[in-house]
């Protein structure tokens, strides 16, 4: 079973996300800041796909994304980043840093699992 990790400070968006993941046959772990997802990867863990909220306190999505594009033991990451800002301007920017694929809130089970797919391809 793949292992699919949550990075959003939002708990109830988080949980609806583990549900979807879990339909989906995913085990899941959430991460409620970047903080804390970087120390897993930096003890050895490593998930199969990270779906990853832009707007968090203290370390933002894109400056994570950014860190692990500059890694590269997470270059291969498969990185879908998630948004309430429907900007194309953040899109850009995110797909510009290496994000593989983008979500905005409240994501649906079909957007999400078509950017899982299609993330996961890239990669």
């Amino acid at each position: 079973m793949a292992l699919a990790w949550i990075i959003d400070d939002d708990e109830d968006m988080g949980e609806a996300i583990r549900l979807m993941l879990q339909l989906m046959e995913y085990q899941v772990q959430i991460f409620v800041d970047a903080k804390s997802a970087a120390k897993a990867l930096l003890a050895g863990q490593r998930p199969d796909v990270m779906i990853l909220d832009i707007m968090m306190p203290e370390v933002s999505g894109m400056d994570f994304l950014e860190y692990l594009r500059r890694r590269p033991e997470f270059r291969r990451l498969p990185v879908v980043m998630l948004s309430s800002e429907t900007t194309d301007v953040r899109v850009e920017q995110a797909l510009k840093l290496g994000a593989d694929g983008f979500v905005f809130k409240p994501v649906t089970f079909e957007e999400l699992e078509e950017a899982l797919q299609k993330a996961i391809a890239a990669r």
